[in-house]
């Protein structure tokens, strides 16, 4: 793995300034001052440059002892992220308030370079491993050309054959991200039982540590991150020995399984009490006096004059769905890119099957595909027994996980946009598709406008041809 810090925030005058040193933390310093200060604040930062020791004394103070974490947020770097496996970066980009556009298989065929961990360097694994992903690298060179009949503008070989390609495939990203969270991420890092993401951790550390000593002082390994879901998942296998339950089998890839009730009234609420000077309380009265067709202008008025770079108004966000999912590694993929969705992921599990892609049936390359998803699986699970931690290394984009994703209506909007337009790729747009038509049952006057950024004109015409 190698990590480039590319750049950080500084203080332009600073530039100018040849005795300044040249780091975030004077932003920080500055900024943090405004509130009891009446100086200015282009006057706190001349002070802040000038004084590097104290800034960083009263960064110290500030975010240690008052526990004001907020100003290590004025401070951003920007990291070039090579060679690091499609496993870690999962971890990586669970961490939410952060910046990430990564490589994308979809887009280059990739090279047959992957990522080995550590933690097989001393097991007799290590053969066995390297055997199957050359296997699997084989026959996605062989898939490339196989599929290359069914080749379209929108639907390249590579984006299928990928699909039997392994999670330790190595990729490259840009992440930005201010101090606070860059803290919490090495933090987080360092408390990791798979060593590439200790590895992470450690260099992004090792980068700024220099740079801005004041602002990353919470970094060390906890144990709440480091025992809080290992216990969880202990005290869940106690209480099922104990009462003897069984999973419920399905084979269901989506499924609505909460939602607000009365949810459509909930935002037509938060629209009136945005425009109004009543309560909540009393514009939900007054919505559920509204008739139906009363209801639709109101949700109307809300799209009359959006454009297809218009985000849905924020009173969208006063209801939400719940959905249960059930995909591949390669949709998992493009569905963590979905930052302000709430999702919790289950570890990959080889009894909810594989996603096998259309064009490999097509292409009558089926058994190829299943011997690979068969040799993956016997080494998976050999892996299992004396790495469990660094198992689903050798599992394919294929394989398949549970997700729990919590999303409000303004956001399902923005995913139903990006994911339904017909670039998008299939998988994605798939479980998108269900998301949308279940999320439609329940809330039919919200999720009306909702849909692929390609049919945004012919759905706003459709309404307001005549206006």
């Amino acid at each position: 793995m190698r990590i480039v810090l590319a750049g950080y925030n500084i203080d332009l005058k600073g530039l100018k300034e040849k005795k300044s040193v040249l780091t975030p933390e004077t932003f920080s310093a500055a900024y943090a001052r405004i509130s009891r200060s009446p100086k200015s604040v282009s006057e706190l930062r001349a002070i802040a440059r000038k004084e590097i020791t104290k800034a960083r004394e009263q960064n110290r103070r500030v975010i240690f002892e008052m526990g004001h974490h907020a100003v290590a947020e004025h401070s951003v770097f920007n990291f070039d992220i090579i060679d690091i496996s499609r496993y870690a970066v999962e971890y990586l980009e669970s961490h939410r308030l952060m910046s990430y556009t990564e490589a994308s298989q979809r887009y280059i065929e990739w090279a047959s370079k992957f990522i080995v961990p550590d933690e097989f360097k001393k097991s007799k694994l290590l053969p066995q491993f390297l055997r199957t992903i050359k296997i699997q690298n084989n026959a996605y060179q062989t898939l490339v050309k196989k599929l290359k009949p069914f080749e379209t503008k929108l639907a390249k070989p590579i984006e299928d054959a990928r699909y039997v390609t392994s999670l330790a495939m190595a990729t490259q990203l840009g992440a930005t991200m201010n101090a606070r969270n860059l803290e919490l991420l090495i933090r987080r890092c360092a408390s990791s039982d798979i060593s590439e993401v200790r590895t992470l951790g450690a260099k992004l550390y090792n980068l700024v540590i220099k740079i801005a000593p004041s602002i990353i002082l919470f970094y060390e390994p906890t144990e709440y991150d480091k025992k809080t879901y290992s216990e969880l998942r202990k005290m869940y296998h106690r209480d099922t020995e104990t009462r003897g339950e069984h999973r419920e089998k399905t084979d269901v890839s989506c499924k609505l399984i909460d939602y607000t009730t009365n949810g459509e009234d909930k935002i037509i609420a938060g629209i009136i009490h945005r425009v109004s000077n009543i309560s909540f309380a009393d514009a939900l009265k007054q919505v559920k006096k509204l008739s139906y067709s009363r209801k639709l202008e109101y949700i109307k008025q809300a799209f009359k004059y959006a454009k297809l770079y218009d985000a849905t108004l924020r009173e969208f966000e006063h209801s939400y769905l719940t959905f249960e999912l059930i995909i591949s590694a390669a949709c998992f993929g493009q569905l963590k890119r979905h930052r302000i969705a709430t999702i919790s992921a289950q570890d990959y599990d080889l009894n909810l099957g594989i996603t096998i892609p259309d064009s490999i049936q097509k292409g009558k390359q089926t058994d190829l595909f299943n011997k690979v998803i068969e040799t993956t699986e016997k080494m998976y699970n050999k892996i299992y027994k004396e790495l469990p931690q660094v198992a689903p290394y050798i599992l394919t984009q294929a394989h398949r996980r549970r997700v729990l994703l919590t999303v409000n209506v303004r956001e399902l909007y923005h995913i139903a946009r990006l994911r339904l337009d017909a670039t998008a790729q299939w998988d994605i747009r798939n479980i998108t598709t269900k998301m949308l038509e279940q999320g439609q049952k329940k809330m039919p006057l919200s999720l009306l406008f909702c849909g692929a950024k390609d049919q945004f004109d012919l759905t706003h015409q459709k309404f307001f041809s005549n206006q």
